[in-house]
């Protein structure tokens, strides 16, 4: 925005300059007829003419001008501040001084010999020098403008940061919410002296299931390795995990799917996680009951994976935020599952994540697209 302003700027400086030499020539001309009229109105006799030259000089009442003698000695002026020169006696001198270095000046001779003459030492008019200035005055407000952009936008990626590290804190807890409530049940158990033959077995799910958690936060933000994964085996291992911890009012279904495996180089246990999130955000969705499908699709190119639900769906505003950090519907929200997701698919795997389709009432549809090779 910035380039934009400052090339705004540069051919206004130019387009200025034309513009300027344009009127600089026209006061030069004016100052010309002026001075000739002038000349007329003091060589006329009785009876003459004089309307054309009177008018001359009436109208002209925007370009300053100092009548000097042969001696640049100041008889009069006309069109300056009279306060400005009465306050500063050095004020007309100063201009004068000024017209004459710059060569803006017209000669009226009075005698034969040129001995004798006046000399009519002319200024730019106001609009002259608005005209040059004018281009100082753009740049000026670009600068201004570029500054307070630059110290909004520093402002604003603060905050988002901010907003970051926060729900990365909210999004680890509720990770590791459930395997701990999990760990701390099997723990009471125990200590009642309750040994069910389970247990152990479990506790080393949950255990695991830390253990996985670790890992994915642990390949934020670094390289994740990846390795050559069966995508349709992934969906279903995801799913089975989800439909444990569903409503039993709540159906999970995989729709359609290849036949046979789909192999991708994947970060298996980030791209689980992706799916697990927009399981979740279903489900939330669903006020605990409804259905959910899963689609798999294959193509020469790509590889689909399409989530619908039969929830609430999503406004078309709430569409443009949703993979925004920090942004969420939910009154207990930690806002960072779906930026999260999109980053796994689209940075770390060159994919893309969108809502696919969403209607208020009717339920919303998630895709995730992993190209192939």
């Amino acid at each position: 925005m910035s380039v934009v302003g400052i090339c705004i700027v540069i051919g206004s400086y130019f387009y200025s300059n034309f513009l300027a030499e344009e009127i600089s020539n026209r006061e030069k001309k004016t100052m010309q007829e002026w001075v000739a009229a002038q000349k007329v109105v003091a060589n006329a006799f009785a009876g003459d003419d004089l309307s054309l030259s009177t008018e001359i000089i009436a109208e002209q009442k925007n370009i300053p001008v100092i009548e000097t003698d042969e001696k640049d000695s100041i008889m009069s002026f006309l069109n300056f501040d009279s306060m400005k020169v009465a306050r500063n006696k050095n004020y007309l001198i100063n201009h004068l001084k000024q017209d004459k270095l710059n060569g803006r000046f017209i000669t009226t001779y009075l005698s034969e010999d040129r001995k004798k003459f006046n000399r009519y030492y002319y200024g730019e008019s106001d609009l002259l020098n608005q005209v040059r200035y004018f281009p100082v005055l753009q740049l000026l407000i670009v600068v201004i403008f570029s500054i307070i952009m630059i110290i909004w936008l520093n402002n604003r990626h603060r905050s988002i940061q901010n907003q970051l590290w926060a729900s990365l804190a909210k999004e680890t807890a509720h990770q590791l919410g459930t395997p701990i409530s999990a760990l701390s049940g099997w723990s009471l158990l125990l200590s009642e002296g309750t040994n069910p033959a389970n247990v152990v077995p479990e506790m080393d799910k949950d255990i695991n299931r830390l253990k996985l958690i670790a890992d994915r936060f642990g390949m934020i933000g670094g390289v994740p390795k990846k390795s050559e994964t069966d995508i349709v085996q992934l969906v279903f291992h995801s799913v089975d995990y989800m439909r444990k911890r569903a409503s039993e009012k709540v159906s999970i279904q995989i729709n359609r799917f290849p036949d046979h495996p789909v192999k991708l180089e994947l970060a298996k246990a980030l791209v689980e996680w992706v799916i697990e999130n927009l399981l979740k955000n279903a489900l939330d969705a669903m006020d605990g009951h409804g259905e959910i499908f899963l689609d798999v699709y294959e193509t020469e190119k790509e590889v689909l994976i399409d989530v619908t639900d039969s929830g609430k769906g999503i406004s078309p505003s709430v569409q443009k935020e949703i993979f925004s950090p920090g942004f969420t519907t939910k009154k207990r929200g930690w806002g960072l599952g779906l930026t999260l997701a999109k980053r796994i698919v689209e940075e770390y795997h060159h994919g893309s994540l969108i809502v696919k389709s969403s209607e208020l009432g009717k339920g919303s549809t998630f895709r995730i697209s992993f190209m192939k090779g």
